[in-house]
């Protein structure tokens, strides 16, 4: 089936934001993990201070601690990037705020603490974690709970179409995301995963794997006006594909949006 044939239940099912409301996306690039290396450990204050410091936006990954707070870390598991082992889940905030993030000095940061330390300087993207068979509103709540308040420039994005969902009916207005990959998911029945994620979040914007552009559902989605951010970028020629294809990258190393 053709890609056009979408696109008036498109347009239908998935309306693009209302104007202003996701624009600002597209003027920042943002530091995947923030700016980690060197004794800065992704998703960690460090990271996240050396990406405001440079006037980069940030991205980060949340889950739920056992206790119900919003911690900002990317594994399930603890074991990559700390001295313990087991699942984050497992373990309540403060617990998880002791913890030590190998190879610096930071230990696991909650999301509240993230937002102190950024304090509007600079543009969140707050991607929220999820798996199959995982009910998706306890972690929604935790990271709504969080934001109460906060005014800075933000926007919630997941894999799981679900919670673009809940933000969209519980945060009117706020810009939130699918995040999407054509990895394991091409040819027919991949399109069709795609149109029915979309029209099940109706997000403001797609955050896209880099690999997958050019991508003609990617395309078709900016061009009816979803802002399109792209995911992770390494090396120039990735970031030549992500300046010819969408509105901003989210990058992994530093040099690879300051060679532009």
């Amino acid at each position: 089936m053709r890609l056009s044939l979408f696109t008036p239940i498109d347009r239908r099912r998935a309306p693009p934001p209302a104007p202003g409301i996701a624009d600002w996306l597209g003027q920042w690039a943002y530091a995947h993990r923030g700016l980690h290396g060197e004794g800065r450990v992704e998703n960690s204050l460090s990271a996240f201070r050396a990406a405001v410091d440079a006037g980069y936006g940030i991205e980060c990954d949340i889950q739920r601690s056992r206790d119900g707070r919003a911690m900002v870390f990317h594994d399930w598991e603890l074991d990559r990037l700390t001295g313990q082992r087991g699942p984050v889940a497992a373990r309540t905030a403060d617990e998880l705020a002791a913890i030590g993030l190998t190879g610096g000095g930071d230990t696991i940061p909650t999301l509240d603490t993230v937002l102190g330390e950024i304090a509007g300087r600079v543009p969140l993207l707050i991607e929220i974690k999820s798996r199959r068979g995982m009910p998706v509103v306890p972690v929604c709540r935790a990271v709504r709970t969080a934001l109460e308040g906060y005014r800075g420039p933000f926007a919630v994005m997941s894999f799981d179409p679900r919670i673009a969902r809940w933000f969209a009916a519980e945060i009117p207005g706020m810009p939130h995301g699918l995040v999407v990959t054509e990895e394991n998911a091409r040819g027919v029945a991949g399109t069709w995963r795609r149109h029915a994620a979309l029209w099940h979040a109706k997000p403001a914007f797609l955050a896209y794997d880099i690999r997958d552009l050019p991508s003609a559902f990617a395309a078709a989605q900016r061009a009816r006006g979803l802002g399109l951010l792209t995911w992770t970028v390494r090396g120039a020629a990735q970031r030549a594909v992500a300046e010819q294809h969408c509105d901003a990258p989210i990058f992994e190393q530093r040099d690879e949006v300051e060679a532009a």
